[in-house]
This record gives structure tokens, C-alpha cells and sequence, in this order.
């Protein structure tokens, strides 16, 4: 199966990807994590309202394979999250980088994502994997 990662995206190396539209971030997980995970079961996040900090975990992703760790590519004020997600957590896989999105975050220095990988460092990356 191919992969697709979309270049308007940043990628972490933990597979959390940010889209950055001026200063609200959308962050979710790659497709490669997806499948990796395989069924996804259950999902844990933060309330809106709550502080993301860049680098730190901000929930948890469980699927019948493991349990993960969610890691914020910024640091931010969450303004929304993907409730139809928690209610259903096995959707994330049909569409990682649309509908499943996980978080928006109103970030508190744009440049935080000047840390993170390029679409293509990112394929790079897994294809080592």
C-alpha cells in the first residue's frame, strides 16, 4: 500500500502532522500511523480550552496492536477537537489528513514549526523504517 503525505503538511518524527492556516494549527497523525496501529479503539484529548505544549504529549491514541502517545508539534491553546473522533475513533483511519483530525490549536509562536519535518524528509524517514 502507498502512503501519501501531503506537502502542505509538517511532519514530527513520532508521525503527529501540523497544517498551519496563520495562527490556528490542525494536528492529527499520518497515514503511516494509521496503519501501523491498525484498528484504532480509542481516543483520549484534551478539553478546549487546555494548553498544548511543542514536544510534550497531549493524549493518547489506542488500537487493538498498542497504546500511543499524541505529541503537540506546537505550543497553544486548544479551540477545538475532533469529538465525532472520541465517538468514534476507528474513522481516523478513513481519512487521517481530512475529517480525522484530532486537534486546532490557536498557537502561540508560528516559527514552532520550523523544528518539524517536510513532507518529504518525513517519507524519507518512514521508508527507513
Amino acid at each position: 500500500m502507498s502512503l501519501e503525505y501531503p506537502e502542505d503538511l509538517r511532519y514530527l518524527d513520532s508521525h503527529e502532522y501540523v497544517r498551519l492556516e496563520g495562527e490556528i494549527a490542525t494536528i492529527g497523525i499520518s497515514a503511516f500511523a494509521v496503519d501501523e496501529l491498525g484498528d484504532v479503539v480509542f481516543l483520549e484529548l484534551p478539553e478546549v480550552g487546555d494548553l498544548v505544549t511543542r514536544n510534550e504529549g497531549f493524549g493518547t491514541i489506542e488500537s487493538v496492536k498498542a497504546v500511543e502517545d499524541l505529541n503537540s508539534p506546537v505550543t497553544g491553546t486548544v479551540i477545538e477537537r475532533n469529538d465525532a473522533l472520541i465517538e468514534s475513533p476507528e474513522q481516523i483511519a478513513e481519512d487521517p489528513y481530512g475529517e480525522g483530525w484530532l486537534l486546532k490549536v490557536r498557537v502561540n509562536d508560528p516559527g514552532d514549526i520550523d523544528d518539524t519535518l517536510t513532507a518529504k524528509e518525513y517519507s524519507a524517514q518512514v521508508a527507513g523504517a
